[in-house]
């Protein structure tokens, strides 16, 4: 079939890779329009851009579909849309404009996590599995019909970005499953059963961690959060940014917030059991192991965060 594919982080890669390898015609590829990265804010493509160029694939650039994108589109003839975390969201007429309509890789068990970030909220909010499927895009928010699904388990101390880069290599086998399905006429949709759940995009406030909270709750946050928009407690007014932690077992309990330091190991208390700081990067220094950040701090360093309400 003749194909466009819209995506634009590296989670979208995999997908597209494996909708080139798979003797489809990637007629082109929409994505965000170049941005400015890093300390030097040099304006980059997207992942999804840089890998269609060099595939010789021609390449779309809208960060929101007008006029004159949706008229493009339509004057490649596709056969069918794909979307993989483009990031936009798509309207008639271009819903409707290639002949079998858009599908859509979504990174969760619909109708379970609806929304942008579907990995992290499901790992914050404790889920022992999660999941990835391929459904028809219709005008209400992730709410069509599902060509198909796999699940996968969350590891206990799985991040989001691990989690997603796993769900990114095993969803775009099933989605070119789904797409040879519709190129001979055999694919079938089922309506989404269960119970509707949402998954709003983070914000940088989601990444604050509540000391107040049980132990399974603030790591949980800490790997959901991780690595965008970054998990982070608050130390005399200060971002300090937690990149790696775990829960401690069998080890003095401090209070929700205080910092202890027990045969080597740096401890945050909670409602629970201490959370193991790992790997952290205090405000304006770059990121360290926690036991050589304890070991520099001032004779004078506070020993608790800041209350989880304090301004960030």
């Amino acid at each position: 079939m003749r194909l466009l594919f819209a995506g634009s982080p590296a989670a979208a890669v995999p997908s597209l890779k494996a909708l080139i390898a798979s003797g489809h015609d990637v007629a082109a590829v929409l994505t965000r329009a170049d941005s400015p990265q890093g300390r030097k804010r040099v304006l980059t493509p997207t992942p999804v851009a840089a890998l269609a160029e060099e595939r010789g694939i021609p390449v779309l650039r809208a960060n929101r579909i007008d006029e004159a994108t949706t008229r493009a589109i339509a004057d490649l003839r596709p056969d069918l849309g794909v979307i993989v975390a483009y990031g936009a969201l798509l309207r008639e007429p271009l819903l409707s404009t290639p002949r079998l309509g858009w599908i859509n890789l979504h990174f969760s068990l619909l109708p379970r996590w609806r929304g942008a970030a579907p990995v992290q909220r499901a790992i914050i909010a404790g889920d022992d599995v999660t999941g990835a499927a391929v459904f028809q895009l219709v005008p209400e928010l992730d709410a069509g019909d599902v060509y198909g699904q796999l699940t996968e388990s969350i590891g206990s101390q799985q991040t989001a970005g691990s989690l997603l880069e796993q769900l990114s290599g095993s969803g775009a086998t099933l989605l070119t499953r789904v797409v040879d399905a519709l190129a001979v006429g055999t694919a079938r949709a089922e309506p989404q059963a269960g119970d509707v759940t949402l998954a709003p995009k983070l914000t940088i406030a989601d990444g604050l961690i509540d000391w107040t909270t049980d132990a399974a709750s603030a790591h949980a946050r800490i790997r959901g959060v991780t690595p965008e928009p970054g998990a982070f407690a608050l130390l005399s007014g200060e971002r300090f940014k937690i990149h790696r932690a775990a829960i401690a077992r069998d080890v003095p309990r401090p209070a929700p917030g205080t910092l202890a330091a027990s045969g080597g190991r740096v401890l945050v208390g909670t409602a629970t059991d201490p959370i193991e700081l790992l790997e952290v990067q205090p405000a304006g220094k770059r990121p360290m192991g926690a036991a050589d950040w304890w070991r520099g701090r001032p004779a004078d360093a506070p020993d608790a965060f800041d209350p989880a309400g304090a301004s960030t």
